[in-house]
């Protein structure tokens, strides 16, 4: 008996010592942000500015703003939770090679962009992306576009706006949901300090939605994109691109020929 007693210490202390590690180390966890150089020069295939907005809180905050001579419209990219702006710039080409401008930001502590994280001020930041695209595009021409954590930040930000169109790609239903599954024995509806709920934004969002998702995605459960697909309640579309990941969507036909139409 005293031997289960003292397994059974152990394991509650590792229990306790992984809830605590959970709490204090979320932010690790959640955001997976690369730093550059302030002097750092970005290279592209499709001509584009570099450029700063400074937050209500002095954080500056780094964007990238591709232009093309006629575009059909804008493009305000939220991008993933990895990675900076020499990688998501390069993602943008994408679109801007299908005569879209892209706005691109960098969130807090990403690339060169300053500041403290949390939950409220990356929506306040969103905002003043948003608000800095308004003053270069008619509201009616900008389409708002997220991807996996940036699905989130995009669905705040459509909710409190009227964009043309929200396009996102590999979204979750909320953060609590995808750290349930990740860590199923932990108590992290009382630990999660970042719940990123786009269950309550969508319902919100008056313009369009069109939605991509992977069969196989082992990040975001295919069936949380579904799910958060049923609470919308503007016009809807979702596209399923089967054998799909989390990472390499661009490379399946199946949202190549239907990105175009859900651009415009």
């Amino acid at each position: 008996m005293p031997k289960f007693k003292r397994v059974g210490r152990v394991l509650l202390v590792l229990y306790l010592l992984l809830t605590a590690m959970l709490y204090f180390l979320q932010e690790k966890i959640i955001f997976l942000p690369s730093e550059l150089p302030q002097d750092y020069v970005y290279s592209f295939s499709e001509p584009f500015e570099e450029f700063f907005l400074t937050a209500e809180d002095g954080a500056k905050l780094n964007g990238l703003h591709f232009k093309r001579e006629n575009p059909k419209g804008a493009i305000l990219y939220f991008h993933g939770n990895a990675g900076d702006l020499s990688r998501w710039g390069e993602i943008a080409t994408f679109f801007a090679q299908k005569e879209y401008d892209v706005l691109v930001m960098d969130y807090r502590t990403y690339g060169k962009s300053t500041g403290k994280l949390s939950e409220a001020v990356l929506f306040k930041d969103a905002q003043l992306f948003y608000d800095y695209a308004l003053e270069n595009y008619n509201e009616n021409n900008l389409i708002v576009y997220g991807r996996s954590l940036g699905c989130s930040i995009a669905t705040h930000t459509a909710s409190k706006n009227k964009p043309k169109k929200l396009v996102l790609e590999t979204p979750f239903y909320n953060l609590l949901e995808v750290a349930k599954k990740r860590f199923p024995v932990l108590p992290v509806t009382w630990l999660l300090k970042y719940k990123f709920e786009s269950n309550k934004y969508i319902t919100k969002v008056s313009c369009p939605v069109s939605i991509f998702h992977g069969t196989e995605d082992a990040v975001v459960p295919y069936e949380s994109g579904k799910k958060l697909f049923s609470l919308a309640t503007s016009k809807k579309e979702f596209i399923t691109i089967e054998g799909g990941g989390h990472n390499d969507l661009i490379n399946f036909k199946a949202y190549t020929a239907n990105i175009d139409a859900a651009l415009e």
